[in-house]
């Protein structure tokens, strides 16, 4: 096992050549965001570009669009069709179609009642999947998302995916009480990572990385993390690192320290009681400077 300290992440942070444009830093299809979890959306989004990702798309319902236009306009928004918040089933091609044009794809924050029934999010998981499987994009799951991959078990997915569960969601994955999983962490997001062939983020006090065979134990973080919409923002920061090249296991873990630092500057200034999970995008850019 690796501890990731400083030292460790600085020769992660992707350089930045004076002479480049938005494209040079790659961009990021955000599938997020519900009626009821319209945060996640953004909070996910704005992360990817906190992070340095030269542009951010956003696929959500259009009540969702909505709110978030509203909020930033730092984010290309795509709305999609949809009924009672929920996006319609017929959407998933139009996704489909816009994979093809991104570096990478994040699906899941907010994403509760993805489509209008739940068969139509597995029918929508299968098809996204069978159609990456063989890709170079990178794909990054949280939330819902694993959830659905939860229950689908055993379908391959891209060389190139990134599972952020906590706890509870890991035990969906493996079929194991939280109990377990907590008694042995980095046991189990090894073997998570070994069934999946991904790299397995498993979040929560010292949270893993692993793609299975190298190991990580993250040294930042508090409790002031231990808010809603703390891991959308993670989710986003990971996407972003993915969008400017580094590999899997090297976006995870550069997300999962800076996330962490931008928490312990965020509990410095707001403590760990007041601070909320969009404070952290506040604080983002001051842990990347601590790298520089």
């Amino acid at each position: 096992m690796i501890d990731l300290t400083l030292e460790f992440v600085q020769k992660l942070l992707p350089k930045r050549e004076e002479e480049s444009n938005k494209g040079s830093f790659g961009n990021v299809l955000n599938v997020a965001g519900s009626v009821n979890y319209r945060g996640a959306a953004c909070l996910s989004s704005l992360a990817a570009l906190r992070v340095g990702a030269g542009y951010v798309s956003l696929a959500c319902p259009e009540v969702v669009a909505n709110s978030v236009a509203s909020y930033t306009p730092n984010i290309v928004i795509i709305p999609l069709q949809a009924s009672e918040g929920a996006i319609i089933d017929g959407e998933y091609k139009h996704i489909f179609e816009l994979t093809y044009m991104y570096k990478v794809l994040s699906v899941g924050s907010g994403l509760f009642r993805l489509f209008s029934t739940n068969e139509s999010v597995k029918y929508f998981f299968k098809n996204l999947i069978s159609t990456l499987v063989d890709s170079d994009l990178s794909l990054v799951i949280d939330a819902d998302g694993l959830n659905t991959i939860a229950e689908l078990q055993y379908i391959p997915l891209p060389k190139r995916t990134i599972l952020t569960p906590h706890p509870k969601e890991m035990s969906r994955l493996l079929k194991v009480s939280v109990e377990d999983i907590e008694e042995d962490r980095v046991k189990y997001a090894e073997k998570a990572a070994k069934k999946f062939s991904a790299t397995v983020v498993l979040k929560g006090h010292h949270t893993v990385i692993t793609d299975g065979e190298l190991t990580f134990i993250n040294s930042t973080g508090n409790s002031a993390l231990a808010k809603a919409g703390s891991g959308d923002v993670l989710t986003g920061m990971i996407a972003g690192f993915c969008a400017q090249g580094l590999s899997t296991t090297d976006a995870a873990c550069l997300g999962v320290y800076l996330h962490g630092k931008a928490g312990d500057l965020a509990k410095e200034k707001l403590t760990a009681y007041g601070m909320f999970a969009s404070d952290l995008l506040t604080y983002i850019p001051q842990a990347i400077k601590t790298l520089l």
